[in-house]
């Protein structure tokens, strides 16, 4: 069923096929689609715009993030569609379950106080590897009052503009970020029990899991940063954690080292926090096993991308993706 106070941005850079199973998901959905380009080299452009979208392309000639295109995704639905009351944001490698937006929309038609509701995202490939495995088991986040949202999401135009979108500059967490300004004004984010969209992750290489760990790191310093003063205290808790497990206590052991080789034995903190994340998920599973292992490794690639951070921000250097695909 098509909706007529709907429409759909869509972004991407070089998504390939997974961008025309985007495209073949949402084009019965709504018939305001608008797709948005971040340089991509692999046809992408010529997909959606045989899909019938609207395609917007960016300016080669400023810095490329995924909140600047959904910025610009949203200027050009408003000016193709100025009566939309809602905004369907979806990256270009997912795809939208077909009864999604029904269901989200009739949500938000009960719910004038809420400005964001989302659902279950899925990894399409979920046993393709042990890093899909891990995306997957991050998107399955709590259901009912939630702190924020991801890139796929059912927006009341009303709020976005009330709080002037997405903060372009940012690389990532522009999402949570968005979530942070909309609650300290009172709106409410919300997340159904229902499936909204396959992801595809196509994460089959450690270094793939690492950068994107990283940018996760980077993510939590600058969001963190920015609402500091928040009573919300967004990653505040991330940002010290990836500090502690990923910075501190490695340069506490190394220096102990250097006074008694004793102090190596403060390693076995780690084994000790992996054998707490399984059993918290239930130790007899291998999954879990496997969960607790790679959530401890990336602490330490979460310390990568916060120093990152910093380290641009001391330099003054301009904010650069930091890409995973």
């Amino acid at each position: 069923m098509i909706l007529q106070d709907i429409g759909i941005v869509a972004i991407g850079r070089n998504e390939g096929e997974r961008l025309i199973r985007c495209f073949a998901s949402i084009k019965s959905a709504s018939n305001i689609i608008v797709y948005v380009d971040s340089g991509s080299t692999d046809g992408s452009v010529i997909a959606a715009e045989e899909s019938g979208a609207h395609v917007v392309t960016l300016d080669l000639t400023l810095p490329f993030t995924a909140a600047r295109a959904r910025n610009e995704g949203f200027a050009a639905l408003r000016m193709i569609n100025p009566h939309a009351r809602f905004v369907q944001f979806i990256d270009g490698d997912c795809a939208l379950v077909h009864d999604w937006l029904d269901k989200a929309r009739a949500f938000l038609d009960q719910r004038s106080d809420v400005a964001i509701v989302c659902g279950r995202r899925r990894e399409l490939h979920p046993t393709a590897s042990v890093y899909n495995q891990l995306c997957d088991a991050e998107w399955d986040t709590p259901i009912g009052d939630a702190i924020s949202c991801g890139g796929d999401a059912l927006v009341r135009v009303e709020a976005l503009e009330a709080v002037g979108g997405f903060r372009s500059q940012l690389i990532a967490g522009e999402e949570p970020e968005l979530c942070v300004r909309l609650r300290e004004i009172g709106w409410h984010i919300w997340r159904l029990d229902e499936e909204m969209t396959l992801h595809d992750a196509a994460m089959t290489r450690l270094g793939q899991f690492w950068a994107r760990a990283v940018r996760g790191g980077y993510a939590y310093a600058e969001v963190s940063r920015l609402h500091k003063a928040s009573p919300y205290g967004i990653w505040r808790r991330e940002t010290a954690r990836a500090i502690f497990w990923g910075g501190l206590l490695p340069i506490i052991i190394c220096l102990g080292a250097l006074i008694h080789p004793a102090a190596l034995a403060g390693a076995f903190a780690y084994v000790v926090q992996i054998c707490r994340l399984a059993f918290a998920r239930g130790s007899t599973s291998f999954e879990s096993w496997t969960y607790a292992l790679f959530i401890t490794l990336v602490k330490f690639a979460e310390f990568e991308g916060i120093l990152t951070f910093y380290w641009r921000r001391f330099i003054r250097q301009n904010a650069a993706l930091i890409e995973y695909k």
